[in-house]
């Protein structure tokens, strides 16, 4: 899970809520010091079992470029209330939130990070098409790997087998016992500050089960959608990623890059979360490439309309 190193909001950022046509999502809004927003502005989902606080770090750093920056609780993460239909959390259904939210609040950049990718995919896919599509630390399609054994693992123990799914309270519990014996104590012997363990808690615990269960499911089941992604040439995008990812090997996402006709930015010394561990350069990375993708987009416009 990303672990985000501070909980303090900077200057500028502040907590939200974001209402759409398809229900309320939490979130994180950024805006610059001077409150001009003559930038397009952007809109960041984080991944399985993160949340808008992923974001933390690099939100002021975007926003100084003179954009809003919107970063979200998927439905049924930390903050944003779940769904009692399991329909809700098929990949579709979850592209069509980032859709309606992408509608509430005007974003023309979408970042998906990690599982987020695979969703915001789905949006873009599904025709809602802004200034640019970035990837982050995500892959083609589905998790592999050391980290797809661990997301196997996790629903055995938690009673999931194929045709069957325990009841939300079994769940609950299973989550419970998880952290307890398992993800609580990883936390603490890899010497995440106890405020921040306090708050990985809190998180996954506030996780609604059956999204946890059904997101896992997609995430190890996705197809490998670049082919589609890769028709839709005029739209600018971006692949960026740790060289060091344990997720989705950078080997695979730099080749996924490639198939798009996409530009790559491989951040040294992270890992999966780049956002978190070099908030910096990848802030930078991303400022640059919004900036770049909105003066290809004018262009584009002005040539099909005949405008000098």
């Amino acid at each position: 899970m990303s672990t985000p190193n501070s909980l303090d909001l900077p200057d500028g950022v502040r907590r939200t809520t974001i209402h759409t046509s398809r229900g309320a999502f939490a979130a994180l809004e950024a805006v610059p010091g001077s409150g001009v927003c003559d930038r397009d502005a952007a809109l960041l989902v984080p991944g399985y079992t993160g949340s808008k606080e992923d974001f933390i770090a690099v939100l002021d750093l975007l926003a100084d470029g003179s954009r809003r920056v919107i970063a979200i609780d998927m439905r049924g993460q930390f903050e944003t209330p779940g769904a009692q239909e399991g329909d809700a959390y098929l990949a579709p259904a979850l592209g069509a939130d980032v859709a309606a939210i992408i509608h509430a609040t005007g974003a023309k950049h979408l970042l998906g990070h990690s599982y987020g990718g695979l969703v915001a995919r789905e949006t873009v896919l599904a025709g809602v098409r802004g200034t640019s599509f970035t990837l982050m630390s995500s892959g083609p399609g589905a998790l592999t790997g050391a980290r797809a054994k661990e997301v196997r693992a996790m629903l055995t123990a938690l009673g999931v087998r194929d045709g069957t799914m325990p009841d939300r309270a079994a769940l609950a519990a299973g989550i419970a016992k998880l952290w307890q014996a398992h993800l609580e104590p990883q936390a603490v012997t890899a010497g995440v500050p106890a405020p921040i363990v306090a708050f990985l808690a809190e998180r996954m615990l506030g996780n609604d089960p059956y999204g946890l269960v059904l997101m896992a499911k997609h995430m190890l089941a996705a197809p490998d959608r670049t082919a589609e992604l890769a028709r839709l040439s005029q739209l600018p995008m971006l692949v960026i990623y740790g060289e060091n990812d344990n997720a989705w090997p950078p080997a695979a996402q730099e080749t996924m890059a490639r198939q798009l006709g996409a530009c790559r930015v491989c951040i040294p010394g992270a890992v999966h979360s780049p956002a978190v561990e070099a908030p910096a350069t990848t802030a930078s990375a991303l400022t640059n490439f919004w900036d770049e993708a909105e003066t290809i987009v004018a262009k584009h416009a002005a040539n099909t309309t005949g405008m000098p």
